[in-house]
């Protein structure tokens, strides 16, 4: 499959024909469609990696054709383009596994970029898959050869069967005629005094003459007080024996052989003689410690490799682990997958091995993981069956890639396009204003009307004071813009924040209690962004009580002083969450409130607090509510006060 192919979807032909010769420069092959109708139908014969669509359009719109292409190819990677910069359609999209969401008018840069990400990431997932089939061939062809040793060694074993039908056998081979001659072994007859009395031709050729001297004595390490030499014990118990040994050639080459002997009885049924077997086996011990090089080197492989590896089994318990997993989710084997990822009780409902073990394909998602440390990672997740030599599905092996960094820096990236694009039309209308403040300066200048222009500069002065507010916050969100700090009384502060939300817990029915000290004494922060995280926890702690299935809701909002910091605390009774929701709901996008949440408020909340050097720890239990406390130091630290100190001379300039 061609990387460099691309299907782009738009209703403008102006858009098509422009934004398709920026492609081809890039070094894509390009193919358009006007609607998503006509691109299900062109996908099919195109087959492109990449879908560039817009959102908006006529018989099928992007998202449509956002789902439809997922079901068809899960693999293609789709951004959406838009003109309207609709926070919710861009939500969205991100929520059907949209790759990027990029905004009109199109900057080439920004568009290279991400398409070169999404080149990348197809890449890579092109690679572990080739590596997954690489290593199930190299196993499988490894297993069929030691299958096969295995029956060649059984089959020499039949030989200790042969007893009774051994009875003419000393003389086939003392006339080196007859079966035992064309065997590939060597083959030797001893009496009852331990003497050798018959070999075959290649006996002879191999070892040399050796007729009348010791059974023993073609041994290497075995003397005249061998009381364990295998035809001694035949001899002794009247049953065929089987030993390790080494013999050494004509020309001193040490021959490793498996020794299997067989009584031979005369017609009166008494034990004669010996019939001796030796098999060669250095080829199996040539290819035993080829094979144990091969396990040894794809150990290194599997310990030294850059992701998380692990090998599972059909109940989902881990069976073995590469060393970067055991290194954040230590003492993993013989525990269930979900327990050590997700911290859960029970398998994930998107579960990869689970669907492996139904269909025998490989399967890939994105998600987010706890390691043993408390450190989330977001992870793309590659599963791989493993199979038997009959081709049945005996363990599952599942590949992790880290890609946090990626994803922190696309999500940063994201955020910030969904908040220009939002923007996009508030800036339109206050320009718009702008103008008309300008025009009715200008015909209040003129005719000299002192009102007239009194009301324009104070509409320009609204829309300008607008403007820098809206600027600010853009800066803020892109983490760019320092804090506006104020020194504040800590408790007048938090006083009025609680009053925000005392109408909203009551008239729903919920206790709000409220415990601020007077003497907390004074502490420096961004009154109006700090402000808004407290109400935003609040409000969550309202929806949560909201949903509370037994016993009377109650809110409680406390805080203490504590040497050089502030401790709130915001706790409620509600409906709480499991670990795996505690552990993602500080992430961008990520909500428990489905279609109802955003996935915005506690990701910028966390950020807040973050930038004014506090930190949050969050205790929950599902049906026994949740708690925030916020540690909040008194003054600014040192690195933030310097931000700020850098963007009042920035505005100065």
């Amino acid at each position: 499959m061609d990387v460099r192919k691309l299907m782009l979807v738009d209703d403008e032909e102006g858009i098509r024909r422009f934004l398709g010769l920026s492609l081809q420069d890039m070094g894509y092959e390009v193919e358009t469609a006007a609607n998503g109708q006509e691109a299900l139908e062109l996908f099919e014969q195109f087959k492109p990696p990449i879908v560039l669509t817009d959102i908006k359009m006529p018989v099928m719109d992007g998202i449509e054709l956002l789902r439809r292409l997922k079901e068809i190819s899960p693999d293609t990677e789709v951004v959406i383009i838009s003109g309207h910069g609709d926070l919710e359609l861009a939500i969205e999209a991100l929520k059907n596994d949209a790759a990027d969401f990029i905004t009109k008018p199109i900057n080439n840069d920004v568009l290279e970029i991400s398409l070169e990400r999404l080149c990348e990431r197809i890449g890579m997932k092109r690679q572990l898959r080739e590596y997954t089939e690489n290593l199930e061939h190299l196993v499988e062809e490894k297993t069929q050869r030691i299958i096969d040793l295995e029956r060649e060694t059984a089959a020499c074993r039949v030989v200790e069967g042969l007893s009774t039908a051994l009875s003419n056998v000393a003389n086939q081979v003392e006339k080196e005629s007859g079966l035992f001659n064309e065997l590939p072994c060597l083959v030797s007859v001893h009496n009852r005094n331990q003497e050798i009395v018959a070999a075959n031709a290649l006996f002879k050729q191999r070892l040399g003459e050796f007729i009348g001297q010791k059974s023993y004595s073609i041994f290497e390490g075995r003397g005249a007080e061998c009381v364990d030499c295998p035809v001694r014990k035949t001899f002794a118990t009247g049953k065929g024996q089987h030993s390790k040994e080494v013999v050494v050639s004509e020309t001193g080459e040490r021959i490793p052989v498996t020794v299997y002997t067989a009584p031979i009885h005369n017609t009166e049924g008494n034990l004669d003689l010996v019939l001796e077997i030796s098999v060669d086996m250095t080829e199996l011990s040539r290819l035993k410690e080829e094979l144990l090089a091969t396990q040894l080197k794809f150990q290194r492989l599997f310990d030294e490799a850059p992701c998380y590896i692990s090998v599972q089994n059909p109940d989902l318990t881990i069976a073995e682990v590469n060393r970067r997993f055991d290194e954040d989710f230590p003492d993993a084997a013989g525990r269930y997958c979900y327990e050590v990822y997700k911290h859960r009780g029970a398998p994930c409902h998107e579960c990869l091995v689970n669907k492996t073990l139904e269909d025998g394909e490989s399967h890939q998602m994105e998600t987010v993981v706890t390691t043993a440390k408390g450190e989330q990672k977001n992870i793309l997740v590659w599963s791989a069956p493993i199979r038997n030599a009959f081709g049945e599905i005996t363990q599952v092996m599942e590949m992790s890639t880290d890609i946090t960094e990626i994803r922190r820096l696309q999500d940063h990236l994201t955020s910030l396009g969904i908040m220009l694009g939002s923007m996009s039309h508030g800036v339109k209308g206050m320009l718009t204003a702008l103008d008309g403040g300008v025009y009715r300066l200008e015909s209040g200048l003129r005719r000299k009307d002192q009102d007239r222009i009194e009301q324009a500069m104070d509409t320009l002065k609204h829309m300008i004071n607008r403007i820098k507010k809206m600027i600010l916050d853009i800066l803020y969100y892109a983490k760019s813009r320092a804090l506006d700090s104020e020194e504040v009384d800590a408790a007048e502060f938090l006083n009025g924040v609680a009053a925000l939300i005392k109408d909203k817990a009551e008239s729903a029915g919920i206790a709000y209690e409220c415990d601020i000290p007077s003497g907390l004494g004074a502490m420096e922060v961004d009154s109006s962004a700090f402000s808004a995280a407290l109400v935003n926890f609040l409000e969550n702690a309202v929806d949560a009580c909201e949903s509370r299935r037994n016993g009377p809701p109650v809110i409680s909002f406390r805080a203490a002083g504590n040497g050089d910091e502030i401790e709130i605390t915001i706790e409620d009774n509600g409906m709480g969450m499991d670990r795996e929701t505690r552990d993602k709901i500080f992430t961008l996008f990520f909500s428990s409130k489905g279609k109802k949440g955003t996935g915005l408020g506690l990701f910028i909340s966390n950020q807040t607090i973050e930038q004014h050097g506090g930190a949050i720890s969050v205790e929950s239990e599902l049906d026994k509510g949740s708690k925030f406390v916020i540690t909040m130091p008194r003054q600014l630290p040192d690195h933030v006060r310097q931000a700020h100190h850098l963007q009042e001379e920035c505005g100065q300039e």
